[in-house]
């Protein structure tokens, strides 16, 4: 990376530490689109953050971002009531969105934005890794070392090791820790020759 770049985004989150709950270094920030609720954020030690994320915390809720984070360009994260969690060592690709927020529509007649919304914990686990362009819906819980297929649309609890892909996302393969392989399962995680 340009040596410029980096030293501005360093000198941004020297900025940002006054503002932050808390923000560790050596982390650096490039240009944000939003920041909402910063005094309810925590950014750990080397935390990478390029341009265009969009970082909020509504209603009392926080946003953890633990050591060794990297998160690419147009990443949005934004939560309410409680925690978000995004554990240590992970790395999300650009245009991702994660939240622990539903917007609620079953009150027919009222638009959607009038209608109150739902909060479900969502957690990401130490390790993972979070494709391009995917969307972790309110509720989800990753386990550590996933991998998350670029696109996919994630609800739900998903033990660790696991590769999920998919619209909407399923388990495709984990990791078997008798065999020491990577193994293909079906769509509920279980491992095929197992079934």
């Amino acid at each position: 990376m340009d040596t410029f770049f980096k030293m501005t985004w360093f000198l941004r989150a020297v900025f940002y530490m006054f503002f932050f709950r808390s923000l560790e270094f050596p982390s650096y920030i490039g240009k944000p689109t939003a920041l909402l609720g910063v005094k309810n954020i925590t950014i750990k030690k080397k935390v990478r953050i390029f341009p265009g994320v969009r970082l909020e915390a509504h209603n009392g809720g926080s946003i953890l971002i633990e050591q060794n984070v990297s998160i690419a360009q147009n990443v949005h994260l934004t939560c309410s009531a409680i925690n978000l969690v995004i554990s240590h060592g992970t790395i999300i690709l650009a245009n991702t969105y994660i939240t622990n927020i539903d917007h609620r529509y079953d009150i027919i007649d009222t638009p959607i934005f009038d209608q109150p919304i739902s909060i479900s914990p969502t957690f990401i686990g130490a390790n993972c890794f979070i494709g391009m362009g995917v969307a972790i819906q309110a509720g989800t819980i990753l386990g550590k070392q996933c991998i998350v297929g670029a696109n996919a649309v994630v609800r739900g609890i998903f033990p660790d090791y696991s590769v999920i892909v998919g619209v909407p996302a399923k388990i495709v393969k984990r990791y078997n820790e008798k065999t020491k392989q990577w193994e293909k399962t079906n769509d509920k995680g279980e491992f095929l020759n197992e079934c």
